[in-house]
C-alpha cells in the first residue's frame, strides 16, 4: 500500500495538478483584486452598491428568503468571467493570432526556386527516368 501511494504521488499528473491548483489560487487573488478593487467600485459609483443581497427579500414566518443573494452571486460570477476574459482570453487570442501570422509570413518567405533551377531539375529527373547513366 505504501509503494502504491508513493507511485501515485510521484506520477506527473499529480504534480501537474498540484501546480495548477497553486497557480489557480494565486491567479484567483488577482481576479478578486481586479473585481473588488476596480470593477465593483465602478458599479457602485454608477448604481449605488454592487450588493443585491436584500433585493426582493421577503419573510415567511420567522425566515427571510433572499433571492438577491443569488443575483449577487450571478453578477459576481459574470464580473469575474469578464475580468478573466479581458486579462487572459483576449491577450492569449492576440498572441495566437500574431504567432499564426508570423508562421504564415515565414512560410511565404521560404526561398522560391528560380525558373532556371526548376527547368534544370526537370531535365535531371527526365534523364534519370530515361535510364541515362551520365547523370
Amino acid at each position: 500500500m505504501i509503494k502504491g501511494f508513493k507511485d501515485f504521488i510521484s506520477r506527473g499528473n499529480v504534480v501537474d495538478l498540484a501546480v495548477g491548483v497553486v497557480i489557480g489560487a494565486a491567479f484567483g487573488k488577482i481576479v478578486d483584486a481586479l473585481v473588488d478593487g476596480i470593477i465593483n467600485p465602478l458599479i457602485a459609483g454608477m448604481i449605488g452598491k454592487p450588493d443585491f443581497s436584500d433585493v426582493l427579500a421577503f419573510t415567511i414566518g420567522n425566515s427571510t428568503v433572499k433571492p438577491g443573494l443569488l443575483i449577487t452571486a450571478v453578477v459576481n460570477f459574470l464580473l469575474m468571467a469578464f475580468a478573466i476574459y479581458l486579462c487572459i482570453v483576449v491577450p492569449m487570442n492576440k498572441l495566437a493570432e500574431l504567432r499564426t501570422a508570423k508562421e504564415k509570413a515565414d512560410k511565404d518567405a521560404a526561398p522560391k526556386v528560380s525558373d532556371e533551377v526548376q527547368l534544370l531539375t526537370e531535365i535531371r529527373d527526365a534523364l534519370k527516368s530515361s535510364g541515362s547513366t551520365t547523370v
